[in-house]
């Protein structure tokens, strides 16, 4: 089926002011901020209803300069949380782009709390790697599910069409470079025409291609892929017959510590909190705390493409405050001793080996030294029984490249103008992590979801009402 197609051949079946397709974060962030814009947006989602690589993430958004920071006496700023995006990802991204998610994260979180309810607060007791303040903002249970939840209640509640069971197939084009509309496919395989004065692309990115994870991340070909499986890179596809500018699309955002075979995400706080990683030979092989994405390919490395992750109970306390920790402590996939010996049997790994590198790492924390990785370990984590590991694999969650755009998430020709009514944000759109895994800083992915839905949202309903 052709992905483009001249919408003067296809009668429409509807007619709306303002399409987005994609009911994830990006989708229905932009649905809220266009409708208390004016417009009238529909949502078409592919999914009986919305949950997509959002309802599978913790559902944390990273942003600056907020009350909840301010309330827990932490002192954080726009410029500041910009710099570490920049830095992470080696000066890459667009520092246009950069300056304008940095500057919207805050105001999209106090957006989503004071218009639509949503209980956010801050995580305060760790830090994330690369964030020069604590400026992680979640909901109760610190779930995905939980956002992606009330996003959808919001829209409800704000009277938004989303319709399901859609899948978006073909664009439709007119004069101009002119997007008319789209053709989309139901579940009982009927096609339908939907014609709209602006679109915007929320469908996420490539993770669930196979054949695009080949062609552009190679490296994790062969990865446990833990997003959603309609991640099928369709805005990657249509901007390509489109003429349309892509961007970074060897960025994505894996992650080292996915508990195997349960297949849990286990929260980076036990490594952040002093914990560190071994092979299957009880070693350890690179360092941890540089960032979890980063840790997926450094893991499909070792012996059999696994991992443990070891921590104490001290990191475990903290890590209970995720719900799949505590799913992750209930499946078993979590293994308790008493001594590391006893840890190193029960995970199976050389003991004295083991044991080794759990001394040199309790020494160095004791001396606040770095270890021969460049990690720096402190007094404070040191270990204190009961003693924790879980068996883990390197997993893909979600791609990071796709269609340039400006700040106001109009997307970008190769020439380097914009298309005049066609929009992208979260997946669909180059990310602001740089051409690698490296470049991600935690909680990227909804953090250009959010605050470039919101964007989009709010630029597309201008250019329906025009």
């Amino acid at each position: 089926m052709s992905p483009i197609k001249p919408a003067s051949d296809i009668p429409l079946d509807a007619e709306v002011p303002l399409l987005i397709i994609g009911a994830g974060a990006a989708g229905l962030c932009a649905a809220l901020a266009a409708k208390e814009a004016g417009a009238e947006p529909w949502v078409i989602e592919r999914d009986i209803q919305p949950a997509g690589s959002t309802s599978l993430s913790a559902g944390l958004i990273p942003a600056a300069g907020t009350r909840f920071q301010r309330a827990r006496g932490i002192v954080d700023s726009p410029q500041l949380f910009a710099a570490d995006i920049q830095r992470k990802a080696n000066d890459e991204p667009d520092p246009a782009l950069v300056n304008a998610i940095a500057q919207g994260a805050g105001q999209l979180i106090e957006w989503l709390s004071d218009r639509f309810g949503l209980p956010f607060d801050v995580i305060d007791n760790f830090n994330y790697p690369g964030h020069s303040a604590m400026r992680m903002h979640g909901l109760p249970t610190r779930t995905g599910l939980e956002l992606i939840n009330r996003l959808r209640a919001a829209a409800e509640a704000s009277g938004i069409s989303i319709i399901s069971e859609r899948v978006a197939e073909s664009l439709l084009t007119g004069p101009g470079e002119r997007i008319c509309g789209v053709e989309v496919v139901r579940g009982d395989g009927a096609r339908e025409r939907i014609g709209c004065e602006a679109l915007v692309l929320a469908c996420s990115g490539y993770g669930g291609n196979p054949d695009l994870v080949r062609r552009y991340i190679p490296e994790m070909a062969n990865a446990l892929y833990f997003g959603h499986p309609g991640n099928r890179g369709d805005a990657v596809i249509w901007g390509d017959a489109l003429g349309a500018q892509l961007a970074h699309l060897g960025a994505y955002q894996g992650h080292g510590s996915v508990a195997t075979p349960h297949n849990i995400l286990i929260t980076w706080a036990v490594i952040m909190q002093g914990g560190f990683q071994v092979n299957v030979e009880g070693r350890r092989f690179c360092d941890e705390s540089l960032g979890y994405s980063e840790q997926a390919a450094e893991i499909l490395r070792q012996p059999n493409g696994i991992a443990w992750s070891v921590f104490d109970a001290r990191s475990a306390s903290v890590a209970r405050q995720f719900e799949d920790f505590r799913d992750a402590e209930r499946s078993g996939a979590i293994v308790t001793c008493e001594t590391a010996q006893a840890l190193a049997d029960d995970m199976r790994v050389p003991v004295e080996a083991f044991v080794a590198e759990w001394i040199r790492t309790e020494a160095l924390k004791t001396k606040a030294e770095r270890d021969q990785y460049g990690r720096q370990f402190l007094p404070e984590q040191r270990f204190a029984p009961p003693f924790h590991a879980v068996k883990v694999t390197g997993a893909l969650f979600h791609t990071q490249g796709g269609l340039a755009i400006d700040a106001a998430c109009r997307v970008k020709r190769k020439d380097g103008k914009t298309f005049p009514n066609l929009f992208a944000a979260g997946g669909a759109a180059v990310g602001v992590s740089g051409s690698t895994a490296a470049g991600y800083l935690s909680g990227n992915g909804l953090l250009t979801a959010t605050v470039l839905g919101r964007s989009a949202g709010q630029a597309a309903a201008q250019e329906a009402a025009a």
